[in-house]
């Protein structure tokens, strides 16, 4: 079975952990983490291009930090699409705020920026655009919309590592940026996320927020949990951060097989319409996610991989507001996110990464072709 994701781990991951493990030093509770938190974030640093990096143990751990960060509280609202995985709503939640969903666009299934702008009010203290995919929103304007209002931006980076927007990374275009580093992502720490900003203040309060509020010992400031990256698991990332231009090249190279495979499809009645970048926005290829024009296609497409063992997945099923937790008398109705429910039906992505081989996209597209 070819999954959707798979980390791809060495001996030189293996032999980092034997050496923490030798060191017997798997934690830090310093304000600056411990020594492999802190190369981490160098080479994080260093790559993205940004001020500050922040790691914690987890995506949804950087996200809700960061609300935490700018002063989200109960009775403000923050915008995020309905089309991602369901972190990014919990950690409004988490927060004591509202998420108030905004519908995305069929293009790249980013969010909508006429609906966003939309749902703006006086209680809306941020919004979440998320880079699905590793997709780029579309940052520029949702910048200047946010500008005008006061409202701070916090993109929701956790599958783009690596992807760009006007040549700059994801994750730097914003107030405050969130990666994931879970095992399905580009890079992994086995659990893991990290904060990025340009904002001393926020940097400062970010790192407090992931220590319990504390500076020095038990001088707790400010709320904060204990969302610290453990020496483990940053040591992985460090690790994983060299491969990272070699894992990006292979995704790029498995999709551009895909893309030149599968272009006959979809010059044939629109049986389906695949990514694609432009001058500006730049993918990572986390996955590789087309959409056809009738549902029951996807659903035999997807079908007809499983059974050859590709691990073919439908994200999101459901989309965040049909989940049973938002899913209540107050919820939104799928009128207003027609475009939404239109991905979550027709939409289907498809395995890419470095594990996955050139038979095993021959594969792919041998289904497709099964199935036309």
């Amino acid at each position: 079975m070819i999954p959707i994701n798979k980390p791809w781990l060495g001996v030189e991951e293996k032999q980092e952990l034997l050496d923490i493990l030798e060191e017997n030093i798997l934690t830090s509770p310093a304000n600056n983490g411990g020594k492999r938190v802190q190369e981490f974030e160098s080479s994080l640093r260093e790559y993205i291009n940004v001020k500050h990096v922040i790691a914690v143990n987890s995506g949804t751990s950087a996200l809700h930090a960061s609300l935490l960060s700018i002063g989200v509280r109960p009775g403000d609202e923050v915008i995020l699409p309905s089309f991602t995985f369901v972190a990014t709503a919990n950690s409004v939640i988490a927060a004591g705020a509202k998420p108030v969903f905004a519908d995305i666009n069929q293009q790249d299934y980013t969010i909508d920026i006429l609906d966003m702008k939309k749902k703006i009010n006086k209680s809306t203290k941020a919004i979440i655009p998320v880079h699905l995919y590793g997709h780029p929103s579309n940052m520029n304007e949702i910048n200047s919309i946010a500008r005008e209002q006061s409202i701070c931006v916090i993109e929701d980076a956790c599958q783009s590592l690596g992807s760009t927007y006007f040549q700059r990374q994801t994750g730097t275009l914003g107030d405050i940026g969130c990666f994931s580093f879970y095992a399905s992502k580009v890079i992994t720490t086995g659990e893991g996320g990290a904060i990025v900003t340009d904002n001393d203040d926020v940097a400062e309060k970010l790192k407090m927020i992931r220590n319990h509020g504390m500076v020095h010992g038990y001088d707790t400031a400010l709320f904060g949990l204990n969302l610290r990256l453990p020496e483990l698991s940053a040591g992985v990332g460090k690790i994983q951060m060299k491969k990272l231009a070699q894992m990006l090249k292979i995704r790029r190279n498995n999709a551009d097989i895909l893309s030149e495979g599968l272009k006959k499809f979809e010059q044939m009645q629109s049986i389906v319409n695949l990514p694609q970048e432009t001058m500006d926005k730049k993918f990572n290829w986390y996955l590789f996610t087309v959409n056809f024009k009738d549902k029951n296609q996807r659903d035999l497409v997807k079908n007809h991989l499983i059974n050859e063992g590709i691990g073919a997945t439908v994200y999101y099923d459901p989309p965040v507001h049909k989940a049973p937790y938002y899913n209540n008398s107050d919820s939104v109705s799928d009128d207003t996110l027609p475009n939404t429910i239109w991905a979550w039906h027709h939409a289907l992505s498809l395995p890419v990464h470095p594990l996955v081989t050139e038979n095993d996209l021959y594969k792919i597209l041998k289904v497709f072709e099964t199935c036309k």
